[in-house]
């Protein structure tokens, strides 16, 4: 009988590391008492939240830099 892999619901990536990155995130993983494939999954997902954030910041402050104080409306007017 042929081993067949069990099909997974997530998608895969395979990504090659330099060794001092390997380590870190193998003592990282150990420390949190996690297996590898998680402790990158989570630094992923932190690293695209940093992304977003950037983005969404330098959003804002084009937006605050159009900002016309005279015509804006004032917090009490709204509330």
């Amino acid at each position: 009988m042929r081993f067949k892999p069990m099909p997974t619901k997530n998608p895969r990536i395979n990504v090659v590391l330099e060794e001092p990155l390997y380590a870190a995130i193998e003592q990282l993983a150990k420390r949190d008492k996690v297996s590898l494939s998680l402790k990158v999954r989570d630094l992923v997902k932190e690293a695209l939240e940093i992304e977003e954030d950037v983005a969404l910041s330098a959003f804002a402050e084009e937006r605050d830099k159009s900002l016309n104080k005279a015509t804006a409306l004032k917090h009490t007017d709204i509330w």
